[in-house]
């Protein structure tokens, strides 16, 4: 769960700034491949977009325990830098997958990158409004008025609070936006402003570990329903036309990866030692533990649904919310930007 002024949410993994710092500390090449070891395979190549960090381990998962290998494939994870466009090493041929939100990839798609989402990893969209236990906002009609801090206007966060004011009957011009960078316990704890967009699986856990008593402003609805995808895989059309036995393969064994993940944490944390740099502290492994057990409930995929489906009737809503706020700027065809063909 990233967002940078390159409109990217991470996700992803979403997609866990505020841990990630601490974590990729001493990442000395964000870039740095790791491949699959044993019998060589097909190869396909997945960004991530973003350093090495806790919330890419399921595919740290399913690489160490030879999910990719199981499934035919040789897979190298590459991980993007700050700079890296997030669907350039894609369109340009360097990666087969590419981990993003479905909000970007839908963005993407009416930009003519010929990006498709097929596979929705996160079934719960993450992003909340959060203020502090003792705050009079209990709604977010409550929030008329008052100071709302976010990142800066893109990537999840925003697309979250767009979406979260729309539902309270509110806009931007309700309330005062201030851009605070990745600075919300800062900002919240020193009351300059009144609530703050962020991770319910990041933020919401790095307040709790300092100590400050935090909760979701309710009325937004529930997260689950907001009008947007949250993080997934994504293909261009020539590789999936080229390649779907691959990428088939590719998807069942990340899914088999999300699952273990959600399964067992503890394990999980420590197989994610070998591929995050200077994860070696007790209280970095048991912060990454807490984001992990955060994290489960967001890729549980509804009882009526299954892992990895994408919900024809979110993306329609998506595609209508963010023509309507100005997040494309043009009609988009969703049945063109995602893809259930190539789950298990």
């Amino acid at each position: 769960m990233r967002s940078k002024p390159t409109a990217r949410s991470a996700g992803a993994l979403a997609l866990l700034l505020a841990g990630s710092a601490a974590l990729s500390a001493c990442a000395s090449d964000p870039t740095a491949a790791k491949s699959s070891d044993g019998k060589a395979g097909h190869a396909v190549t997945l960004g991530l977009t973003y350093i090495p960090n806790i919330q890419f381990a399921p595919f740290y998962v399913a690489e160490s325990k030879g999910f990719y290998r199981d499934a035919g494939l040789k897979v190298t994870l590459r991980h993007h830098s700050f700079t890296d466009d997030l669907f350039g090493a894609l369109t340009a041929g360097q990666e087969d997958v590419v981990y993003a939100g479905g909000d970007e990839m839908l963005q993407a798609h009416t930009k003519d990158v010929p990006v498709v989402d097929i596979a929705t990893l996160y079934h719960t969209y993450p992003v909340a409004m959060l203020v502090p236990q003792d705050s009079p906002i209990h709604r977010v009609e409550d929030l008329r008025g008052r100071t709302v801090g976010t990142p800066g206007p893109y990537g999840e966060t925003w697309f979250g609070l767009l979406a979260q004011l729309k539902a309270g009957g509110l806009t931007t011009k309700d309330v005062t936006v201030q851009h605070i960078g990745f600075t919300q316990q800062a900002a919240l704890v020193g009351k300059k402003v009144d609530a703050v967009m962020g991770y319910l699986n990041n933020d919401a856990v790095q307040f709790q570990q300092a100590g400050l008593a935090v909760r979701p402003v309710e009325g937004a609805g529930d997260a689950a329903a907001l009008p947007l995808v949250a993080a997934g895989l994504g293909a261009t059309r020539a590789t999936l036309d080229q390649r779907a036995e691959d990428i088939r393969a590719f998807v069942a064994a990340s899914l088999r990866g999300v699952q273990y993940t959600v399964d067992h944490p503890d394990e999980a944390v420590s197989i994610s030692k070998a591929y995050i740099p200077g994860m070696n502290d007790r209280k970095q492994q048991d912060s990454a533990l807490a984001v992990l057990r955060a994290t489960a409930p967001l890729m549980q995929p509804p009882a009526t649904g299954k892992p990895g489906l994408n919900d024809p009737a979110t993306w329609d809503r998506m595609a209508a919310f963010m023509r309507e706020q100005g997040l494309i700027d043009k009609p988009a065809t969703p049945a063109e930007a995602f893809s259930n063909d190539y789950l298990p």
